[in-house]
């Protein structure tokens, strides 16, 4: 038999030559950033620009989707501001894929303000 499809999108950011890509799927909120959780990303100045997508929409929006981020390349700042575009870009894709029309436009329009 087959088995279901796993519901997933796959989003990329770029700031400069850093590169993050963003594996988004159903799960339980979890985030982690080159196998480690958003929650100890160093310093703790960036880590508020890299949760800043999550500050702003609510953690219940994220709360049913698991997020696999891989990033390289630039520096420190700019791999931050990868990853902050890569979340906001991969939660929008899910949303317009898998759950409806109307939630996806209101977390584009949080995100655009």
């Amino acid at each position: 038999m087959a088995e279901k499809a796993v519901e997933s999108v796959q989003c990329f950011g770029r700031k400069k030559t850093a590169v993050a890509v963003t594996h988004c799927k159903r799960g339980r909120g979890l985030i982690k950033i080159n196998g480690c959780p958003i929650e100890l990303v160093e310093p703790e100045i960036l880590r508020f620009k890299a949760v800043e997508p999550i500050l702003l929409l609510g953690r219940h929006r994220f709360a049913g989707v698991d997020m696999r981020i891989r990033v390289k390349g630039g520096g420190h700042t700019s791999q931050i501001y990868a990853i902050r575009q890569s979340i906001a870009k991969a939660l929008v894709a899910f949303y317009q894929k898998y759950v409806d029309e109307q939630s996806k436009k209101d977390i584009k329009d949080v995100l655009a303000k």
